[in-house]
Order: structure tokens, then sequence, then C-alpha cells
């Protein structure tokens, strides 16, 4: 009877208590405090740089971490295990984490939820000492989460060209949106492509150094300025201002982010008086010499009359362009049909986005000939009725500079194999002839003209060097009445150098200026500034200063970047291009200071390399 007693006691002892575990087990699922710490294991891909022609850094990836504690497993005072309390974790990071023992206490005590950072985005030298310090104390509730993130060593350069990324590195604009799945590295075992873009950094630089200059001295809203080699199509520099700095996203706005060059559509104005005279001349439906009488106004045969900006008497072809005369491109308008005289401007690529590699490009504004009106021939002759980029102006212009053959532009070199072995050379179409060369030349001839005294672009002319220009005044349709404004201009200038045989094609925009709104008033003297700064940075010989052959050759040791082991090697006389790889070392904190070839460096030769240094190496 004991036994049967004791027996039912213990029975009933036991299922108690397994039942209180059971309830104490669903209560702590139901309040969520033991799911696990955040220890996801992530794989971060490593993101290809973007360099420019040069080979320069214009981003790179680096990599950061995250510092964070799990609350619900931090050891009380005095536990049997001897694991270090919140009191001894505070006191053994705080001077790593550049904290306050307080500090970290506080963000613990203070926390909404059982993960709370400690500091974000550390340093991976500092966040492997935040590691060392972990093992070393048995510190179990602390996390450290690897996190990588992008740098864009040249800041506001090029922004908009670039683009910035956002969570997990992904592109969201620019070329790091464009190029996203090649630059991730994600269908390639974690490992991206380097992007060799067209842009050069120094003429990048003179372009937008320029504009600043000229959107400050005009109090414009925006500039564009743009380069270009007609001869491969490779755009050598895009500048669009206003810009923002890709580091620091949260200072811009839509504005400063938008890549005008690419995707702002616009009427041109007397720019593309070129364009629609080259392609009335290859016709054959007016010659050099058909003339015509400009009395100041050009009446359609419904609509109100088209004015010109001066009574220009009899004007050929050459008048008409250097001059800028509207009435005379309305009269020779009159003698093509409106579907040949559309498809012939076709064919300089408007009304179709270029493929330069940008992303969000514009096609433009060029309607079908069926949907025009009686004013709609003669006005798209001058300028007006026919939207553009600044993209299309260039692809459009190497027709005139390269004899006729039409070359595409593209913004993008080649792309290189995370291993660097392989090499795709980045393809911009076939080049197609569309004009005859001698329409091509006779129309240089005529915007070289335009440059002289007698022209409208002289304050462009360059000594020693033969531009050929063209400029341009156009009117800006405003929103809200649809009506063209009369005071929003967009004030422009078109220049092919040298002359003879271009190697060069400079493109401004300067977009509702104040004061002043004529393109050649206040584009002309920026198209000049930049040439005098890029002719002889490019190697383009100037009529009376000639490039010189020497008969000996400058031997400049190519060698490689001393390798730094255990000490500083000597890095005097090592240019800037080699130094940039020591930017992605891990382990030493490396700043390079200006340009050209290392003059000086601290710490010295020969000093030991610890974890963490930093190393300052100054160029001249």
């Amino acid at each position: 009877m004991h036994k049967k007693i004791r027996f039912i006691f213990f029975f009933i002892l036991f299922g108690g208590l397994a039942a209180s575990l059971l309830v104490y087990y669903a209560v702590l699922m139901t309040k969520g405090e033991v799911s696990p710490p955040p220890r996801q294991i992530f794989v971060y891909p490593d993101r290809g740089s973007i360099l420019d022609r040069n080979g320069r850094f214009l981003a790179v990836s680096i990599r950061f971490a995250d510092v964070g504690i799990w609350i619900p497993t931090i050891p009380k005072p005095g536990n049997i295990y001897n694991l270090p309390d919140l009191n001894e974790i505070s006191q053994a990071l705080s001077g790593i984490l550049e904290m306050t023992p307080e500090e970290i206490r506080n963000k613990v005590s203070s926390a909404a939820t059982d993960y709370v950072f400690l500091k974000k985005q550390i340093d991976d030298s500092t966040a492997r000492r935040v590691s060392e310090i972990l093992r070393e104390k048995r510190i179990r509730c602390v996390i450290v989460q690897p996190v990588v993130g992008r740098i864009y060593p040249e800041r506001n350069l090029a922004s908009q060209v670039i683009g910035f990324v956002g969570d997990m590195n992904k592109g969201l604009e620019g070329i790091e949106f464009a190029f996203n799945d090649i630059l991730d590295g994600v269908n390639n075992d974690g490992n991206g492509s380097q992007l060799v873009l067209t842009i050069d950094t120094y003429v990048q630089h003179i372009l937008e150094e320029i504009s600043l200059k000229t959107m400050k001295e005009t109090q414009a809203e925006a500039v564009m300025f743009v380069a270009m080699d007609p001869r491969s199509g490779e755009i050598l520099g895009s500048a669009s201002l206003p810009d923002f700095d890709p580091n620091n996203i949260k200072t811009s706005n839509a504005a400063s982010r938008m890549n005008r060059p690419g995707i702002w559509a616009f009427e041109p104005g007397s720019t593309f008086k070129v364009f629609s005279l080259a392609a009335l001349m290859d016709s054959g439906v007016i010659s050099g010499n058909t003339a015509f009488i400009c009395n100041g106004v050009y009446t359609p045969n419904r609509g109100p009359p088209i004015n010109c900006m001066g009574n220009h008497g009899r004007v050929t072809a050459r008048e008409i362009i250097i001059h800028s005369c509207n009435a005379g491109a309305a009269f020779a308008s009159d003698n093509i049909n409106s579907n040949n005289f559309y498809q012939l401007l076709s064919k300089f690529g408007f009304g179709s986005r270029t493929g330069a590699g940008t992303p969000g490009e514009t096609a433009g504004y060029l309607v079908p000939s069926s949907s025009w009106s009686d004013r709609s021939k003669p006005t798209i002759a001058f300028g007006q009725e026919i939207a553009v980029s600044a993209y299309q102006i260039l692809k459009a212009s190497t027709a005139i500079a390269n004899d006729g053959i039409l070359v595409s532009p593209k913004i993008i070199s080649k792309i290189i194999s995370a291993d660097g072995k392989t090499t795709e050379e980045w393809k911009n179409g076939e080049q197609q002839r569309i004009l005859k060369a001698e329409t091509a030349r006779a129309m240089r001839s005529y915007m070289v003209d335009t440059a002289s005294s007698i022209g409208t672009g002289w304050r462009a002319a360059v000594q020693d060097m033969s531009l050929a220009v063209k400029t341009g005044t156009a009117q800006i349709i405003d929103p809200e009445t649809r009506r063209y404004s009369s005071t929003d201009f967009i004030a422009s200038c078109i220049a092919l150098l040298p002359a003879e045989a271009p190697t060069l094609v400079l493109y401004l925009a300067v977009i509702k200026p104040q004061g002043q709104i004529f393109g050649a008033r206040i584009a002309t003297p920026a198209i000049r500034e930049a040439a005098e700064a890029l002719i002889d940075y490019i190697g383009i010989p100037r009529g009376r200063n000639p490039q010189v052959t020497h008969p000996s050759a400058v031997n400049i040791p190519a060698g490689q970047i001393p390798v730094m082991e255990t000490h500083v090697p000597n890095y005097t006389g090592v240019s800037k291009r080699l130094l940039i790889p020591l930017l992605l070392r891990d382990d030493v904190n490396v700043e390079i200071r200006g340009d050209g070839w290392v003059r000086r460096q601290s710490p010295p030769a020969g000093t030991p390399v610890t974890e963490g240094m930093n190393l300052i190496l100054e160029l001249e």
C-alpha cells in the first residue's frame, strides 16, 4: 500500500515538473526571447571596380564590419562559467570602438530589441582587433558582422555617369546600375568584373571646372559639357552641373543626380543647322552655290512668320552657317519634301538612342513626317520642333568630322574579368557612311569661317589651331503655357578640332542663363578655354607649334610597385597609377596626396609594418 502511494506521489511530482517545463518553454517561444542571434552568413560578392581610361579608380569596394550585441546572452555578474559580464565587456571594447563604457551600457539598457548595434562600419583592421578581444576574453554575446561598402575616390567627378550603390552594394543609378550584373559578381562565384570607361579623369576635370565657372558667371540653372574623339566615338568627358558626391547620397537631389547629356532632351537651336544643311546639300536639292534672299523673315504657308536675327540679304549655305540665318535655313528646306528630309535627319541618329552605355538614355523627339504641320520642315531646319540629347549631337557631329562616316559614341571601353585574364572590348556599333566626303568637308569649311572675325563663333577661336564651330541659342518651352518662353533659353556651341582632320569634338550647353543668353557670347569663351587646355594634353599639333619627334627615347622604368611585407619599402619615384592597389590593403591605412610621383613618405622606408598603421605618400 505504501509503495503504491509513493508511486502515485512521484508520478504526480515528475508529471508536474514535466508540465512546468513544457509551459516554461512554450512561454519563452511565444515571447521570442530565445530566437538565435543574427549570425546569418552572408556571402558578400567582391564588386568590381570602375576605372577611367588610364586606370584611375573611380569606384572601389571596401570592407567594413558592424559590431552588435545579443542582449539575452549577456552573462550575469558572478556566473558559474566566469564569463565577462556587461561591465567587463564594455571595459574591454570601449577603447577600440572609441566609446566610453557608459555609452556601451546605455545602448544596451535603452535597447528596444534584443539585438543592438554598438558601432557600424568599422574598418577591417579594427574588426579583426575586436574579434581577437572577443576570443581572448571569451565574449560570446558580441557579434562582428562583415559588411561591404563602396567608395568613390574622385568624389563628384563624373558622378552622374558612375552612379552609386544602395543596400547590399546593389547599383541604383548610372554605370553602377546599368552594369550591376557584371560588377557585382553574383553569377561568377562572388567575383565581379572591372569596368574601364572611356572617360579621361583629366579631361573630365577640365570640363567640370569650366562648367562650374560658366554656371557661376551666367547664373545658369545647369550646364552640360561633353568631349569625344570622333574617330572612335569614345567619350572623353561628360560633365553635368549641378552634380553630387556619391559617397554622401543624402545630400543630393534628383536634379544633381541627373545625367543630362544622356537623358535630357532639348531643342538644339542653330547648332542643328550644321546637320540640316549638310543633309540638304548631300541630297542634291541645294548646292554650295544655291542662293536665297533673307529679308529678316520667312513666311510659311500657314502659321506665324519665322523671324531671323538680321536682314542678311543674299545667302548661300556658307552664309547661313556663318551668320546663323534662320530664314535662309527655312528657305533651303523648301527644296526637299518632308519625308525625304525626315529620312535624312534620321540617318544622323536623331530620334534614336545612341547606345553610349548610360542608363535611361533618351531617344529625343523627331516625329515621323506624316505628323508634321506646314511649319514643321522650315522650323526643324533651324533647330526647333525637334528635341535632341547632347550625346546625339556628338554622334551626328562624327559624320561631319569623319568625312561622312557616322560613329556611335560609347562610354564603356572594356570589361576585365576578376582574374584579369579576359578582356572584352566594348563595341559601339558598325560605322556607316551617311554623307559624301565633299559634303562633310564643305560643312567644316563653313564652320571654320564661323570661328573667324566675320562669324558668330569668333570668341571660340584658338591661336595656331583651326576650329570648326557653330553656335546656337534656343528658346525653352514653358511647361505651363506650352509656348516658347521669353526668358528661358539654352545657349550652346559645338567645335571640331583641328578642322582639317578632327580628333576632338566639344559641345557645351548652358541652360537658362541670366542676362546674356546668346551662345555666340557665353558658350564660345568656354569652348576656347577647354580647347586651350586640352590641345596640348591630347597632343593635337598646333599650326606654328607642331609636335616634335625626338631622336632619342626617354626610358621610364615600368617596374612594379615595391612589395610591402614586413617592412615599409621606399616608394620614392613611384607613379600614382602603380600605387592604387595599396588602397585595397586591409592591414594598412594608405593615404595618397597629390598627383604625379612620390616625393615624400611617412613613415620612412625600413619601418616595420604593423597592423592598422598609417602610410602617407605625398606626390608631385
